[in-house]
């Protein structure tokens, strides 16, 4: 059966945008469906997050040849400070004793985001923008999209479709995979501020009884931050004054970079673990925040669904260049499997982390603050605990592992 495309990517975004990267010089043909316009996307709101990188996911970034344009963006994280309010308890990693030039980066969500559109752009991908996937049947052979562009409705067909278009994924929702969701009773305050100290390159993650405040550098002597706090106190938060919000941060933070002044809007978000309960349908998967959203206690957000687009590019190569169907359940089947422990793992982690460190329990107070003491004092463990900060303690996809 003739198809209009090999692959359609529902989602321009960074998960579809850096898989049609991945995948452009494969032979294979893309078309990339988004809703939103360019200029949308770049003017969006969440544009203004900061995005936490891993070491791994840079070296993702480059073999895709994304991170040489957007590089001299980013701030690197040559520490990392990690502390327990009102505990002695307290561990710190170093990129020098890694022998490693960072342990990660820093980079605004909009610049990296505009710089993976305009490579797609220029990359000549077709982008069928805007336009909604409103509708979708996979037969034996093909899978066919239904699309609606303004007034106008189209009907396309590929090999495989991937959903790759966010937490409010139209594609998981047309095939009706449920969610698994799991309430924090918290939000993320998200903001930036100016200390009066520089931050010398170090990300401050800072634990809390009401819940986790991260500190993430970024140029000038500004910080990114991830302040999270119960649903009321957030509330209570965000309706007081700008002097009241940075009294309270200075008194959760403490002084260690001197005072803040605020450098940006305050903002306020929900924060749950979501996940669905498969990745896959007949000629269909879905990757990345369709699949799954995290707390930000850990930052590991994007690195988890950029795992998910080279693993799946390094298997869709292969598949393609070996005259096979890419869009078969047992080739798709293969890419959940192996996706699986990943995601097991990461979710976990940062799921058990939330609620260890969430708490005012003396009980678990006491067992963490002496674990992390503990921890600053093992190199073993410490050097074990820094490669999964790097996102380095697994094996990297083929493609992100080629330099």
């Amino acid at each position: 059966m003739r198809t209009d495309y090999d692959l359609v990517i529902a989602g321009g975004g960074l998960a579809g945008n850096c898989l049609a990267l991945a995948l452009k010089d494969t032979g294979l043909k893309i078309g990339i469906v988004e809703a939103s316009t360019r200029e949308q996307l770049h003017d969006s709101p969440s544009g203004d997050r900061a995005l936490a990188l891993a070491a791994g996911t840079v070296i993702m970034l480059e073999a895709l040849g994304i991170w040489q344009g957007i590089g001299h963006a980013a701030t690197a994280i040559k520490h990392i400070h990690v502390s327990d309010q009102g505990h002695f308890g307290k561990v710190r990693l170093s990129a020098q004793k890694e022998n490693v030039t960072a342990l990660g980066y820093v980079i605004s969500a909009r610049d990296i985001e505009t710089h993976v559109a305009n490579l797609v752009f220029d990359a000549g991908i077709e982008l069928l923008c805007p336009a909604r996937v409103v509708g979708l049947m996979a037969g034996t052979a093909a899978v066919n999209v239904s699309l609606k562009r303004g007034d106008e409705a189209l009907s396309v067909s590929a090999k495989l479709l991937v959903g790759a278009d966010g937490g409010n994924s139209s594609v998981r929702k047309l095939l009706e995979i449920a969610q698994q969701m799991t309430e924090y009773g918290q939000s993320a305050l998200v903001t930036t501020i100016k200390s009066s100290l520089p931050h010398n390159n170090t990300a401050f993650e800072r634990f809390t009884s009401s819940g986790p405040l991260a500190l993430l550098p970024v140029a000038d002597n500004h910080c990114a931050v991830v302040w999270t706090r119960k649903t009321e106190d957030a509330k209570a938060l965000m309706a007081g004054s700008e002097a009241d919000f940075l009294a309270e941060l200075q008194q959760c933070f403490g002084y260690k970079l001197g005072t803040f002044s605020l450098a940006a809007p305050r903002r306020a978000f929900p924060l749950s673990l979501i996940r669905a309960e498969k990745m896959l349908a007949p000629r269909t998967v879905i990757i990345g925040n369709a699949v799954h959203q995290l707390h930000p206690v850990a930052g590991q957000g994007f690195n988890l669904g950029l795992r998910d687009v080279v693993q799946l590019a390094e298997l869709l190569v292969k598949q393609h260049e070996a005259g096979q169907d890419i869009g078969s359940v047992d080739f798709l089947t293969a890419y959940t499997q192996i996706r699986q422990k990943d995601h097991d793992q990461t979710i976990g982690f940062t799921d058990n982390l939330v609620r260890i460190f969430s708490t005012d329990d003396l009980a678990v107070s006491a067992a963490r603050n002496i674990g992390l003491a503990l921890l600053d004092h093992l190199p073993a463990a410490k050097n074990l605990l820094t490669r999964h900060a790097m996102g380095l303690a697994g094996r990297l996809p083929r493609l992100g592992n080629r330099r």
